[in-house]
């Protein structure tokens, strides 16, 4: 992240040009000292002259000042882990004035917006005063939509819209979230198939096949989230519930997601455990749990995004395309507090307390926070 570096700017295109402070001094109508103190930092230009320096050297006032109101997706990427990684180890309001002060700075830097306001809502959970938790809630939300309403990127406001709207739906506020998505489109339309064939006929196989990979994953990772909410909502007809939690399951072992994507399998789990429990069925719900605790201390933190053997086109992929590469959204040390305290938390649960097999599941997934 660049900061506002004058006194460098000014040197270098003097340099460039061949000039001299003297030469310099002689345009702005200042003295030869006054140049030198603007070249080593100790003073500025008074601000009625940097547009007469801009214009002498042909450059902008925010290249002559070296500030960069954009920040690349490398610098964000950096960005994101170190504030992610001050999310756990240092005190809340620390860390939400530092990230408040760069959002002031790069109020134009869409990427970043986002990124921030993606921060916030996947540090929410770990913040015990509901009231704070509600107004960085409504911190994130603004932000969303603002990239929502500025940025040129389709994609990127398209996410915003959809983030924006789990802030409402997460502050209790559904209508507002009818309000911002409307209609869902049903009209089944995909670019995907057409563009993989267009590349096949051209001969372009390669790109062809990164297309569908990437199209199969993305939709396989939707429908996985909403099977999971589905499942929730068919408590009431135990058949369908049953049905629903065994095909996620049988979806998410034909593609090794447990490996592939375990962020994506837990909440499954978690969430099939619980409906087991309102189902008064104690033995399935442990069995879910056991899944949830084998993915869980099997995997590799912090969790990436990547591909496998049969998805051999993504990491390329997540690499260029995605903001944060194949980062997730927390560090490891907030996944894996927020893995244990999920379940340890969980009053749904609580039956299963007195368990000798539940109490095993809590110490294994207890040793990942140690």
């Amino acid at each position: 992240m660049k900061k506002i570096n004058l006194s460098r700017v000014l040197v270098e295109n003097r340099h460039k040009r061949g000039l001299t402070q003297d030469d310099l001094a002689a345009y702005m109508g200042v003295s030869k000292t006054a140049v030198s103190k603007w070249e080593t930092g100790t003073t500025y230009p008074d601000i009625t002259l940097l547009p007469q320096l801009a214009a002498y050297f042909n450059i902008s006032i925010d290249e002559l000042m070296g500030y960069e109101p954009q920040l690349t997706k490398e610098q964000i990427r950096i960005l994101y882990r170190q504030l992610s990684e001050d999310f756990s180890t240092l005190p809340l309001e620390k860390v939400l004035d530092h990230c408040r002060e760069i959002t002031r700075k790069y109020f134009s830097c869409f990427p970043l917006l986002y990124q921030i306001g993606s921060l916030y809502v996947n540090h929410i959970s770990f913040i015990e005063d509901r009231t704070t938790a509600s107004n960085l809630l409504n911190e994130a939300s603004d932000l969303f939509a603002r990239v929502k309403a500025e940025t040129d990127n389709v994609d990127l406001a398209k996410q915003a819209l959809n983030m924006e709207a789990l802030c409402r739906l997460s502050l209790g506020k559904p209508a507002e979230v009818l309000d911002l998505l409307g209609s869902p489109d049903f009209s089944m339309t995909s670019s995907e198939p057409l563009l993989a064939t267009a590349y096949n006929m051209l001969g372009n196989k390669k790109e062809a096949r990164n297309i569908l990979q990437v199209g199969i994953f993305q939709h396989i990772v939707v429908l996985i989230n909403l099977l999971s909410i589905y499942m929730g909502l068919c408590l009431e007809n135990e058949p369908a519930f049953k049905e629903t939690c065994k095909r996620s399951i049988m979806i998410a072992e034909a593609f090794d997601l447990n490996q592939l994507h375990p962020g994506i399998i837990l909440p499954l789990y978690f969430t099939a455990a619980q409906g087991y429990m309102k189902l008064n069925n104690d033995e399935k719900a442990l069995e879910m749990l056991e899944q949830y605790t084998r993915v869980a201390t099997h995997c590799h933190y912090p969790l990436q995004l990547h591909g496998d053997s049969y998805f051999d086109q993504l990491d390329k992929w997540l690499e260029d395309t995605l903001t944060l590469g194949n980062d997730m959204p927390r560090n490891g040390i907030m996944t894996r507090q927020s893995i244990y305290n999920c379940i340890a938390s969980c009053k749904t649960l609580e039956p299963l307390k007195d368990y000798p097999h539940f109490q095993n599941i809590l110490q294994r997934l207890q040793a990942l926070t140690d």
